[in-house]
């Protein structure tokens, strides 16, 4: 019987999106307690190693990271398993480099590069909001963060634009019909395309109606809708494909 929290994970029971070789070894890197899900993030030294090949193996890797090398969220980390998610923003001021972690339309991790204008904010999910001791109220997004005393018109699924330098909320989006949002889950994980609808069932999942910009028409649960912009134009910049998922048909 296990006792405390568990330390390793084996390579074959590692996320398939890591896209780690089967038999490059018996174990994976575990990542450790943050912001996001063990299977929704990505290690940093998965990062730096396998996707940017700033280093060969995982020693120069722990050598970049302890030389104050690597930004989150403009945050200095440290840790070689810090897990970096969905919408992080990762600086490196010595290349000059500014990526943002996204998803491709297969539902993988795409280190997608940005300007410095884009790495001073990031889009943040809202999923709790609610009224804490001494009836302050608060809301909770999806990396974790906590924002006391919000702005009133804030609801749980809407999208707020965080500056990294201030750790303000600038401005947020709500979730209506005609926003455009991405998926972040589910078989349709990584499309993009604009919100036609929803639907709200009682004892099940709600659902949301998509439609991408090729017309094509998809649903998922409202819990994978993730609102990035208005009017078909995005508050982030997307990869290569734009959230459009090919086919051979």
């Amino acid at each position: 019987m296990a006792r405390g929290p568990k330390k390793h994970l084996k390579r074959l029971h590692a996320p398939k999106h890591w896209m780690l070789d089967k038999l490059g070894g018996i174990f994976a890197p575990r990542p450790s307690s943050g912001p996001h899900k063990l299977r929704e993030c990505l290690p940093l030294n998965l990062i730096l190693r396998n996707r940017l090949k700033y280093a060969l193996t995982g020693r120069e890797v722990k050598s970049i990271l302890q030389n104050r090398h690597v930004k989150v969220d403009g945050k200095v980390r440290t840790d070689v398993t810090f897990p970096a998610g969905f919408m992080d923003v990762i600086t490196m001021d010595a290349s000059g480099d500014k990526f943002r972690l996204l998803y491709d339309t297969k539902g993988r991790f795409t280190l997608h590069r940005i300007t410095p204008e884009q790495a001073k904010f990031k889009l943040c999910k809202v999923k709790r909001v609610e009224v804490g001791d001494k009836a302050v109220p608060y809301l909770v997004t999806h990396d974790g963060r906590t924002f006391r005393f919000p702005n009133p018109d804030i609801k749980v699924n809407d999208t707020v634009k965080l500056d990294l330098e201030k750790n303000e909320i600038v401005s947020s989006i709500k979730l209506h019909n005609g926003a455009l949002c991405m998926v972040t889950g589910g078989h349709n994980i990584g499309r993009v395309g604009e919100l036609i609808k929803r639907e709200s069932h009682d004892g099940g999942f709600d659902m949301a109606y998509i439609r991408d910009r090729r017309g094509h028409e998809f649903a998922t649960r409202l819990s994978n809708v993730f609102i990035i912009g208005e009017h078909g134009d995005s508050l982030v910049s997307l990869p290569k494909a734009g959230g459009v998922r090919l086919s051979i048909m």
